[in-house]
This record gives C-alpha cells, sequence and structure tokens, in this order.
C-alpha cells in the first residue's frame, strides 16, 4: 500500500510529525512524505529544517515560491501546486494521499488527487472558522474526500451534513493535543539561555493571524488595538511568532517587527520550532491573539487564552478560553481576568473537549483495514436532521 502525506506549514508539520514516524516505520505501508507551502521559505525560518531534524525522510519537495500575500499570489500558488502536485502522484502513483485541515496549498494537493482519482484521506473536517477563508476551503476538501478523521463528535455531525457516509468518519481527537507529549520541554532557565530571552514577573505567549476574510486596511488597524493593549502592560515579557503564509501577513510582519524592537520586553520569533513552542506554552501565564493553538492546545497546559477577534470563531471551547473584540479596553479587562485568583483557580479543573488518546494509531489502523476500491466512487447521504 502507497500512502502520501502532505505538509505544508510549521503548525501542520507538528500535528502530524507523531503520525508520519509511525507510519514511516510500518513494513506494509511503503510511506512518502510531500512538503510544500511555506516550509521551504526563508521569510517563515526555512521550517524544512525541522523536518529534516526529526530524522523524518521526505520524498519531494513541491515548491511554490511563496513571496506575495495579496489574493492574486494565492490564487497563483494554488493554480502551480495543482499543477506541480499532479505531475508528482503520476510519478508515485500512490493509493491514498492523507492531508490535515484547510490551507490553499493543501487544496491544491486535494484537487490534483482528486483529479487523478487518487482516494483522500481528510484530517480536522467539520471544524468552522468564521472569519478565516479556509472556512470555504475545509468544506471543499471534506467533500472531496473519502475517509475522515475529525477531532469531535460536533465535528463528525458536521462532515455527516455535507452527505458523507458516517461508515468512514472516525473521531479520533486532536493529534495536536497528543503531539504535546512526546516533546521535550524545557524550564525557565535553559529556555532563556537557548532562545536569548528574559523571562518576567508576567509572560504572555502572542500570534497573530490575519482574520482573511476582512481588508488589508481591517486587520491592520485591529492589530494596532491589540499592540496598544500590550503596551499598558507592567512587568510582562510577551513573546510573539510570526503569522502563517495568509494574506496580508507581510504588513503584519512589519507592524509587529516595528512593535518588537521598540521594547527590550517583547521577543520576536520567525519560528520557535515545537519543543521550545510547547515549553513556552508551559511557562507563560497566558496566550493571546487568534491562533487555533490558543483554542486546541493550551487547555491542556492549564492555562488561560484570550481570543481576540473572529477567526477562530465557530470552533468548540475549553472554558479556560476568554472571547473578546479588537477593543483596547476589553483586551485589558479580559487580561485582568485571565489574572485573577478566581480565574487561575478554575483552570485546575478545565478538561479539553480535543484529548483523546492514540490519535495517530488510528488513522493508521483505519487506513490499513479500509477497502480503498470500494471507497472511491462516492455516494451522497442523506440524513434525516431534527
Amino acid at each position: 500500500m502507497r500512502v502520501c502525506t502532505i505538509t505544508g506549514s510549521r503548525a501542520e508539520f507538528f500535528i502530524l510529525k507523531n503520525f508520519i514516524q509511525k507510519v514511516q516505520k510500518d513494513k506494509e505501508i511503503k510511506h512518502s512524505l510531500l512538503v510544500t507551502g511555506s516550509h521551504n521559505s526563508n521569510f517563515f525560518g526555512k521550517t524544512i529544517n525541522d523536518i529534516k531534524k526529526n530524522k523524518i525522510s521526505i520524498k519531494s519537495v513541491v515548491d511554490l515560491n511563496i513571496k506575495g500575500d495579496n489574493p492574486n499570489d494565492i490564487a497563483k500558488y494554488l493554480a502551480t501546486g495543482i499543477q506541480k502536485f499532479s505531475k508528482i502522484f503520476l510519478k508515485i502513483n500512490p493509493d491514498l494521499i492523507l492531508v490535515l485541515g484547510d490551507r490553499y496549498e493543501i487544496y491544491s494537493a486535494v484537487i490534483a488527487a482528486y483529479l487523478n482519482q487518487i482516494p483522500i484521506g481528510h484530517i480536522y473536517g467539520g471544524e468552522t472558522t468564521q472569519g478565516s477563508l479556509d472556512e470555504g476551503i475545509r468544506h471543499s476538501i471534506s467533500k472531496l474526500s473519502n475517509i475522515h478523521f475529525v477531532s469531535t463528535n460536533k465535528y463528525l455531525n458536521r462532515v455527516k451534513q455535507l452527505g458523507e457516509n458516517q461508515k468512514f468518519i472516525y473521531n479520533i481527537g486532536s493529534m495536536g493535543v497528543e503531539a504535546i507529549k512526546s516533546h521535550k520541554l524545557f524550564k525557565k532557565k535553559s529556555l532563556e539561555k537557548l532562545l536569548n530571552l528574559r523571562f518576567n514577573k508576567k509572560n504572555i505567549l502572542m500570534t497573530f493571524h490575519p482574520e482573511t476574510t476582512k481588508s488589508k486596511k481591517e486587520n491592520m488597524t485591529n492589530l494596532t488595538k491589540c499592540l496598544n493593549s500590550l503596551k499598558r502592560l507592567r512587568e510582562t515579557s510577551i513573546i510573539i511568532t510570526m503569522p502563517g503564509a495568509d494574506h496580508h501577513y507581510k504588513a503584519i510582519f512589519s507592524m509587529i517587527k516595528k512593535f518588537s524592537k521598540k521594547s527590550k520586553n517583547v521577543f520576536l520569533f520567525r519560528s520557535l520550532g515545537h519543543d521550545y513552542y510547547f515549553s513556552l506554552c508551559k511557562i507563560v501565564d497566558l496566550m493571546i491573539g487568534n491562533s487555533s493553538s490558543g483554542i486546541i492546545e493550551m487547555p491542556s497546559f492549564k492555562k488561560g487564552t484570550i481570543n481576540i477577534g473572529i477567526r477562530q470563531l465557530g470552533r468548540i471551547q475549553a472554558k479556560s478560553i476568554l472571547n473578546v473584540d479588537f477593543n483596547e479596553s476589553k483586551i485589558l479587562n479580559a487580561i485582568n481576568k485571565a489574572y485573577s485568583a478566581k480565574f487561575i483557580k478554575s483552570l485546575k479543573k478545565i478538561n479539553n473537549p480535543y484529548q483523546k488518546k492514540n490519535s495517530s494509531s488510528k488513522i493508521l489502523e483505519v487506513i490499513k483495514r479500509v477497502d480503498l476500491k470500494k471507497i472511491q466512487t462516492k455516494k451522497f447521504f442523506d440524513y434525516k436532521f431534527l
């Protein structure tokens, strides 16, 4: 059996890493890893090197030459990806491709596989992110896919609503939450030396991605409000990771870079790597911004998340998440609440709704037992919903 997995970003690779390591060791499967998207970009920290450091074999690099960040640029990358992936699929002839999520570079691989009649396994379908164009891409990928691996029962039902066969929808939980346990976590003093940063009395981890359903001007205004709130904090170190390769990422990164240069307590990283990133999640007092990591992984560290805006609107949330608009006073109020003794005490009882055991192993078990010939031709299933 020939299985091809595709990764296009730093965040996605850390989620897939456990599965990739398992499948590459499996004697019944011939595995190919294709690397694309921002992995090969110096601007995004050349994260293909993280893959190589984990001693993971790469079959091919599908370079989309990502440099621009406007809608026309992204449309060009999508078209280029379809063409390049189609050529590679004809060469390696996979029995199944496995993809995660909702990004345009992954969408290009899915379209190429679909047109070449290659069955598709999709991880993380059924989720909603109403402030991002990823929303439509995610559901489109689900409709082109044959096997679905979702992270909650609610998301399972959403995939059913798309007319998919329930027999091939599996709730495996979050592979990201599973991955936390496999990473080496560093202590404060070690991390300060390794990352050349200084922790303070209070510490915040921040990631701000663009809301791709909004204009560049709106995103810059919203980011300004967020940074203005952080300026008012005292005795606080702020560790910031750069945004993903979405619309307007260059302008956002530029503004954050200028902000970081004005304060000795702000530390900006293009790419942290997952050991460092999860170590920070454990050490900091809270996470702020609009990253899915704050929704999905952070609750497992029993830490609060201040989720700003609508990028993640629709995702299932633990009670450790505080949702606010892009309003300076509301952001500061949420930070104060996150620091309150009552809220901190409540975090001890937090349950992560995405947590399940052996997520990666479950995917491997499914793809080994499913008869791919029987799932290639899809039927639309009509379900009765209340």
